[in-house]
């Protein structure tokens, strides 16, 4: 087990990660302020899953495949690009997007999970961080590395459970109040699609380094 110096440098780097905007901040925003508080937890739910097979991933040496294969690393982020592009088009293709009770188009809660998974494993950059951030707080004489790594992975999703939580609860705020203004207004729709298409473009474009 790591020692409490260790978990200490760690979680002050987890929390400046957590609070920097990026990709799943992004995401987890619009899905709350589009879909509701549920939909927002259920986004990171699915994200922190994938961080979890990313650190097992890391432990058992598959992350470094990204780092050493860059054929690997580009089907990876093609496919994850091209699941973005997907879900943008079936959100703008949906009936409503709103967090309202029977409303159609609403999707599951298993289903918006599985979505963050996807959208997370499908992220070779998520596979690399780990594979560079968690290496430096991995001692062997601490134990099992493979635990470690595993702790070390609960931290960082707790830390941000936390951030991201309030995040969750804020957006959905802002969503219902534009809700109530906007009505039936498909303004909602196309934000999450936009999102989605913005993440994919960034995905598409980017390079490992």
């Amino acid at each position: 087990m790591p020692d409490l110096s260790t978990l200490l440098l760690f979680s002050l780097a987890c929390v400046a990660l957590a609070a920097t905007p990026g990709p799943d901040m992004l995401l987890i925003a619009s899905r709350s302020a589009s879909q509701g508080c549920k939909a927002g937890f259920a986004t990171l739910a699915g994200i922190q899953m994938g961080t979890y097979c990313h650190a097992l991933a890391a432990a058992f040496g598959l992350a470094q495949l990204f780092a050493h294969a860059p054929m690997a690393y580009d089907s990876v982020r093609i496919a994850g690009a091209a699941y973005l592009f997907y879900l943008a088009w079936t959100t703008l293709r949906s009936g409503s997007v709103l967090s309202i009770p029977g409303a159609a188009g609403a999707q599951s809660m298993p289903r918006i999970v599985a979505q963050g998974l996807i959208t997370n494993l499908l992220n070779p950059k998520m596979a690399l961080f780990v594979l560079a951030l968690f290496p430096q707080f991995v001692h062997p004489s601490a134990g099992p590395v493979s635990l470690q790594i595993m702790v070390l992975a609960t931290v960082l999703n707790g830390i941000g459970l936390l951030i991201n939580g309030a995040i969750i609860l804020a957006a959905s705020r802002f969503g219902r109040a534009l809700g109530d203004r906007l009505g039936s207004s498909r303004l909602p729709q196309w934000l999450l699609a936009s999102v989605f298409g913005g993440l994919a473009l960034r995905l598409a474009l980017a390079s490992k380094d």
